[in-house]
Parts: structure tokens; sequence; C-alpha cells
């Protein structure tokens, strides 16, 4: 057990001495706050799956500062240079060939690797005087809802790892896209604040992932992920199905709250809600946000099914993956 240090930038330097000694730290960025070690210290990234309880099949990303870094962790091909320089620093991770210099311990043992280079100060001055990459997934307890600002690390990695730097809120909200290049079409399999309408900016063709999931290739493929402690969030096509399953959940003595967009709060009458905002940025900014709070007062969560183009998209994957895919 550790007894774990919570503060902002003046504590970097403590950071990087412990990402140095072997340790795990969890640091802002722009998408969730990740838990972070150095990617090329195989027994480092091991304490990252021990605190998280996280199965070690399912791969990490790499978090580097720069392309030329990228350079020496994977074959950097020039479609994903065209990428580094539209879209990063950014809330995109692109799926390359690996070099040997990455242990087998961040990629679930297979031959490709997600690098990533954040869109936040403290996580490339992290990267920067420590020295290395840093292999880092979401900084929760596996399955549970990401963090979007420190207090949530804490009430998750409490006395698991030594320190967390707090940067204040996410901006973004949701992870990173994941894009593989390792396909002969180039592949989401995790979407995000890059949106497929985006990527096709650079590429002449980009694929959605479908199809059974047996190897997991990026973070939240193979496994139920973003999901509250409280019955599973349930999505809903017409309102009032939904407020139907709420009046049922309160007669039964149950605490119910619905999640919604800010045009939908006069459809629901007078019942508990939760208001995400009406952009898919600002939905996206707030959904996990929410869920934490929200599971900490009530016993079900109903959640608004969004619309399924752009960034809505990406929170609908996040949400399904939290559900299960439950419907009312």
């Amino acid at each position: 057990m550790y007894e774990t240090k919570i503060g902002g930038i003046e504590l970097i330097n403590e950071a990087s001495d412990l990402i140095k000694s072997g340790e795990v730290v969890a640091f802002p960025t722009e998408t969730v706050y990740g838990l972070g070690a150095n990617a090329l210290d195989k027994n480092a990234v091991k304490k990252i799956f021990i605190a998280k309880n996280r199965p070690s099949d399912n791969p990490l990303i790499v978090h580097v500062a720069n392309i030329e870094q990228a350079k020496r962790f994977a074959y950097v091909n020039k479609d994903a240079k065209n990428l580094f320089d539209k879209f990063s620093p950014g809330p995109l991770t692109i799926v390359l060939p690996k070099k040997s210099i990455v242990p087998a311990e961040v990629t679930g043992d297979i031959q490709t690797v997600g690098i990533r280079i954040p869109d936040n100060k403290i996580a490339l001055e992290l990267i920067r005087i420590s020295d290395c990459p840093l292999a880092a997934p979401s900084a929760n307890t596996s399955k549970k809802v990401s963090p979007t600002t420190a207090q949530h690390v804490l009430d998750d990695m409490n006395g698991k790892i030594p320190l967390i730097l707090d940067g204040g809120e996410c901006k973004v909200g949701i992870e990173s896209t994941v894009l593989s290049l390792a396909e002969e079409i180039p592949t989401i399999l995790r979407p995000g604040g890059i949106t497929i309408e985006m990527l096709t900016e650079v590429l002449p063709r980009v694929k959605n992932h479908t199809g059974e999931i047996k190897v997991a290739q990026a973070p939240g493929m193979k496994y139920k992920h973003y999901a509250p402690t409280v019955e599973e969030c349930i999505m809903f096509d017409d309102i009032s199905n939904g407020t139907k399953y709420y009046d049922n959940v309160i007669s039964k003595g149950k605490k119910a709250i619905m999640v919604v967009t800010t045009d939908t709060i006069s459809k629901i009458g007078k019942r508990n809600f939760a208001d995400v905002g009406n952009s898919g940025e600002d939905v996206a900014h707030n959904v996990f946000r929410v869920l934490r709070e929200c599971e900490k007062k009530y016993d079900c969560i109903l959640i608004q099914k969004l619309p399924s183009t752009g960034i809505y998209a990406s929170v609908m994957n996040r949400l399904t993956k939290s559900t299960s895919d439950k419907t009312v």
C-alpha cells in the first residue's frame, strides 16, 4: 500500500523520479487521466495492470512527446506522419507495427503498438523530463467509469499508486480515437475525439471495426468498460419508455436518475435528471463526470440514446460498453 500524494505541476519532478525508479503515477491528458509507467520497463508496466486489476491481454497506449520519439518505437509510414502532423498533439492514437524495443507486456504480446502524442502540457513535460515514453491506460479500476479529474483517480487509486498529478478537469472527456494503420484499410478500433469524418480529410478510405473480437488490438475493444457501480446504464430510443422504466424503479423504493441532453429535459416531466449539455463536445466532456456523480447517489441510471454521427457516436460507443447494450 502507498500513501498516495496528490498535487499539481509542483510535483512533476517527484513524479519523474518515480517513473525513472519503475513506479506508476497518474497524470492528466486532454482526454482522461492516465496511469503511466516507463513503457520500456516491463516490470513497471506490470504494476499498471496490478493497480487497475486489468487483464494482461488488454494492450496499453504508448504516449510520446513528438513524432521523432514515435519513430523510435514504431514503424511510422507516410499516412501515420500525415495524421500526426494534422491531429497531434491531440486525441488520436495510431496503431503501427512495433519495434522490438517495446516490451510484449505493453502490447498484449501482439506485433503492433498504439502511439499517441497527448495535448496536455503536464503530460508532455512529464514525458520530457522522465526521458522515456509512458505506457498509460485510463487511471481507474478496470471496467469502471474513466476519470476526468484527479479526485476521480484518487477515488479508485488511493493506496495503489504513490502520486497523482492534478491538472484540473480533462478538456475532451473521453478516450482517444484509436486508428489502426496495420490493416489493409485504415480501421477505427475505438472512436473518440477525432471522428471518422475528420480522418477522411487525410486518408482516402477509413472504416469502423466490425465483427467478433478474439484478440484485442487496442484498449476498449474486448472487455466491458466504463461501467458505473450501480445498475447498468440503460439507453432508450423512446423517451416515454424511459420515463416508464424510471417510474417502475421509483415504485420499488429505489432512486433513479435520467441522464439527458439539455433539449430533452422538458420532455421527461418532474423526474431527477442530469444535464450533459447539447453539443457533442459538451456531452463528451461531461458524460464520465456525470456517471461518477450519479453512481454515488442513485440505484439506477437511465441514459438517453444519442445520434450516431460525429463525436456523439464516440460517446455512444462508451455507453454501449458500459451497459452491455441493455435498452428499454
